[in-house]
């Protein structure tokens, strides 16, 4: 990486920029996570099956983020990235604020296609604005405080889900102007969906950083600006140092995205009522994700530092090494707390993986094609976990296992997925190991 195009904005602005695509970004995931706990109202209210729940949990949301990732992406290689990103907020809260008027099947997923498309601007945006905010041993931390958006959206989801749930069984529907009657979780929808109104409007306000690290590759543009050839070029060229971390996300968006049938498993297995398993798992995500993603983001910068130029990709490798096996055994184990404890701990895998991986991608990827490959890699990233997570734990219940062996459709997950890209992906990862250190030597 051989050519800086412009300063770097000061560190107190750099921080500023992460904090606020940071509680976007936790917007994004609570607009995201909370569909999850709110299966059992939304089923009884508009007659789904499991199948249906499924779809609304994956693929209806997967469907326009990943096809409109790559154009976004490309366009944030050339325009305003704080622009595209505010826009993109702006859609999405309004889409889960859609979501709450829903009346059948069909509104609810045309609705979550829409949150999908505004999601898609996001982290092609944020990540490639980050990577230009700061130096390459320096991105540990600020793209770990990025990434414990994850765990602390889902935990929010899950505090307002639980809270939702159980206000639910204390109220009948509600009746607002213009908007008529809607049932508690359609309320939760709305509130959730216009809460991040505000955010969206304050990246209009954001500073755009100068890209930084080109390597001017502009072969395939006529107007001077790395184009999509170039970019599936490169990566083309450098496969061999995508493939094998790429897979291990992969896994951890598939296991993490099943686990949003947690709440109902919990209930069919162990009668634990919804609300009690979304309190729980919403404390235990907002206190174990960001202590994790935060402690990796600092453990890579503390390699990189001492001369580890692989640090992100061995966190990533370690983090699947804890998750696959213990979201195995989480749900088989005859004790919810023990199993609800063992599935917690399995949780700081996923969120090594989720603060490791972006890093690693970004340290390897030139500054003018930045938001192109971070667009592909979610794009790779978010269909394989949001189509087979959901999907495949709904297709065993619904064609093999029946509703009450809910808790070994989602055991099955992290096997069925895990154990072959562990062991195809160890040449890959010792490729960008070796490539990294090559570099940096």
């Amino acid at each position: 990486m051989s050519e800086n195009t412009g300063a770097m904005p000061s560190r107190k602005y750099a921080w500023y920029t992460v904090i606020l695509l940071t509680l976007v970004y936790v917007n994004s995931f609570v607009d995201r996570y909370i569909l999850g706990l709110l299966v059992g109202p939304i089923k009884a209210d508009l007659g789904l099956s499991d199948t249906q729940i499924g779809l609304l949990l994956g693929p209806a949301f997967a469907i326009f983020y990943v096809t409109m990732g790559i154009p976004l992406g490309w366009l944030a290689d050339r325009k305003p990235r704080t622009i595209i990103v505010g826009i993109g907020a702006t859609l999405w809260s309004l889409a889960t604020a859609a979501s709450g008027l829903a009346k059948s099947f069909t509104h609810l997923f045309i609705a979550r296609i829409c949150v999908g498309v505004g999601e898609a601007t996001i982290s092609p945006c944020a990540l490639s604005i980050i990577g230009d905010s700061f130096p390459a041993k320096e991105r540990g931390k600020p793209v770990a405080f990025y990434s414990a958006a994850v765990s602390i959206g889902a935990g929010i989801a899950s505090l307002v889900g639980a809270t939702i749930i159980g206000w639910s069984r204390t109220v009948d529907n509600l009746s607002f102007p213009f908007v008529g009657e809607v049932a508690p979780w359609q309320f939760a929808f709305l509130v959730v969906g216009l809460v991040g109104i505000p955010f969206a409007f304050l990246l209009f306000t954001l500073k755009e950083p100068a890209r930084q690290e080109t390597q001017g590759l502009t072969q395939h543009s006529k107007d001077g600006k790395a184009g999509i050839k170039d970019a599936f070029g490169f990566m083309w060229r450098n496969k061999s140092l995508y493939l094998g971390f790429v897979g291990l996300v992969c896994i951890m968006t598939t296991v993490a995205y099943s686990q949003t049938w947690m709440p109902v498993t919990f209930e069919r297995t162990w009668g634990w009522a919804p609300e009690k398993f979304a309190l729980l798992n919403g404390l235990a995500l907002i206190i174990i994700g960001p202590i994790t993603v935060n402690l990796s983001g600092w453990w890579s910068d503390k390699l990189s530092a001492k001369g580890k130029a692989d640090a992100p990709v061995s966190i990533v490798v370690t983090g699947a090494l804890i998750m696959i096996p213990l979201s195995f055994l989480g749900p088989l184990l005859p004790n919810p707390y023990l199993a609800f404890a063992t599935l917690m701990l399995g949780t700081t895998g996923i969120a090594m993986i989720s603060a490791a991986a972006p890093t690693a991608l970004l340290n390897i990827t030139p500054g003018e094609i930045r938001g192109q490959v971070v667009a592909v890699y979610f794009l790779i990233i978010s269909l394989t976990g949001l189509v087979l997570g959901p999907m495949t734990v709904g297709l065993l219940n619904d064609l093999v296992l029946g509703e009450s062996g809910a808790r070994y459709s989602v055991a099955i997950v992290p096997l069925l997925y895990g154990l072959p890209v562990l062991l195809l992906g160890r040449k890959s990862i010792k490729a960008y190991r070796q490539h990294v250190n090559r570099q940096s030597s």
